[in-house]
């Protein structure tokens, strides 16, 4: 979300949506509130600082990472106080285990993602990292049924071998599938626990198979950059139940009149249903429909409009699937 006040982010959540409410991020207030320093701050027995290259591992804990636990914790403060009574959904995201290794350094510069050994490592501290959390989301919010989000826009890159290592002359080697795969469950499985969980991607070529297998109860993805190649694995993966998040609504760079059509907003999912020969009264149960990425470089009045507008475009797709 757009801003640095965590009580203005979570009030306009909570009063805007119906259902499915999520912790807001607010990068906009720096390093430890950026995407890969807050997931650093929930990280077990690891640490990191920041470089001029980005985030790197540390000793200890250290100023920036004070600074990251500082951030959530005030973003958890304003949810909980904005949240009382709530009875729903809760999505709490972070970023990924792969997308991580492929941002955060090494003592020596190089990303994390060149030994294995390391990602091995970060997985296990991560899941760890977000048990805790999420349970702490529970306490707060306890009528909730928390879902998690891992966020992993760089997985397509780190399967095919197109991470940069640090010098930009060469690029990682490609991780194979199934050590992808294995990595993935066991954040899904030890971070959320019995609780879902979502895997975002909002990069072309996302791996809709291999993150059902992994254990997705979700996929998130930008609706704009599929491609029919895509199609097999999307009917795959709605016929095994695993659910859409559609981002079919702009998440910047668009005024609010591309907000003023709900139902031609979820006309692309109508068409990809009819193509996939799927049943039109599917498409409420399987969709959520949400903005394409993350709404932090809009404005918060277009923030606000987004997110109405994703509550007005299900509607839609609810009361009229074909």
């Amino acid at each position: 979300m757009p801003g640095e006040d965590p009580r203005e982010a979570a009030r306009t959540v909570a009063g805007t949506l119906e259902s499915f409410l999520f912790l807001p991020e607010l990068p906009a207030r720096g390093p430890g509130a950026d995407m890969t320093g807050r997931t650093a701050g929930l990280l077990a027995e690891l640490y990191a600082r920041v470089e001029p290259s980005g985030w790197r591992l540390g000793d200890r804990p250290g100023r920036d990472t004070r600074r990251a636990r500082s951030y959530l914790s005030a973003d958890l403060d304003a949810l909980e106080e904005f949240t009382q009574g709530y009875a729903g959904a809760l999505k709490v995201a972070a970023v990924g285990p792969w997308t991580l290794a492929a941002s955060l350094e090494r003592r020596n510069g190089e990303a994390m993602l060149g030994d294995p050994g390391a990602c091995r490592d970060l997985a296990a501290s991560l899941a760890e990292g977000l048990r805790g959390h999420l349970a702490d989301v529970r306490r707060r919010v306890p009528g909730a049924r928390v879902v998690l989000q891992l966020d992993e826009p760089s997985l397509p890159a780190v399967l095919t071998g197109r991470v940069p290592t640090a010098s930009g002359y060469r690029t990682h080697r490609a991780v194979d599938r199934g050590v992808v795969e294995e990595a993935l469950r066991g954040v899904l499985r030890e971070g959320a626990g019995e609780d879902p969980a979502v895997v975002h991607c909002c990069a072309p070529g996302v791996p809709f198979g291999l993150l059902r297998r992994a254990g997705a109860a979700a996929v998130s993805f930008d609706f704009r950059l599929l491609t029919e190649r895509d199609d097999d694995a999307l009917g795959e993966a709605v016929e095994a139940g695993t659910g859409l998040l559609a981002g079919v609504v702009p998440g910047a760079g668009a005024g609010e009149g591309a907000l003023s059509d709900p139902a031609g907003t979820v006309g692309g999912v109508r068409s990809l249903w009819r193509r996939l020969g799927l049943a039109p009264g599917s498409l409420a149960e399987s969709v959520t429909v949400t903005p394409s990425c993350g709404l932090a470089g809009a404005s918060p009045a277009y923030a606000r409009a987004a997110l109405a507008h994703c509550v007005r475009a299900a509607r839609s797709l609810a009361n009229d699937p074909e």
